[in-house]
């Protein structure tokens, strides 16, 4: 049987992105990795907390799975009615602003889109081959620049250096 072709709209740009960033992650930081959550596991023993070691062990776990995997590839695509990434489609109703973000040295080309609703995190998309100003200049005809973005995220930048 063959998926039914939905219609998004005329697509403007696209790219191909994996999923998800994949850390190269060394020894140390598994010896480190292990010696916190065994610490933090005692912890949660000695306070009582047994929903809290568990969340721990559930966490490693999803970690070790997750590391043994490669990140699928999908397509991303701005359409004069939204973004599509992969099999989702947003409305760009549905978006607040976007931002890119690009720092050379740090080889960081990312583009950002927030949601008017707080119930949806923030949307990060790598722009690894796409011109930043191009995606910039059809953007603007559908969603206002957020100017004061000129880094990535916190949360992304603590997730970078810990590697998560």
């Amino acid at each position: 049987m063959e998926e039914a072709k939905i219609n998004y709209g005329e697509a403007l740009h696209a790219w191909i992105v994996p999923e998800y960033v994949q850390h190269d992650r060394s020894r140390l930081w598994y010896i480190i990795a292990s010696v916190v959550g065994f610490i933090l596991i005692i912890y949660s023993f000695f306070s009582a907390n047994f929903l809290f070691a568990v969340i721990i062990i559930v966490g490693a776990l999803i970690i070790i799975i997750h590391d043994g995997q490669k990140p699928a590839r999908v397509k991303v695509t701005l359409t004069n009615e939204g973004v599509v990434i992969g099999r989702n489609f947003y409305e760009y109703g549905e978006l607040k602003n976007f931002a890119t973000v690009e720092k050379k040295n740090e080889n960081i080309k990312n583009l950002y889109f927030e949601f008017k609703s707080a119930l949806h995190q923030r949307l990060s998309i790598p722009l690894d081959g796409i011109e930043p100003n191009d995606i910039k200049t059809t953007l603007l005809k559908y969603l206002p620049l957020d100017k004061e973005r000129t880094d990535i995220p916190f949360s992304e930048q603590l997730s970078r250096l810990l590697k998560l």
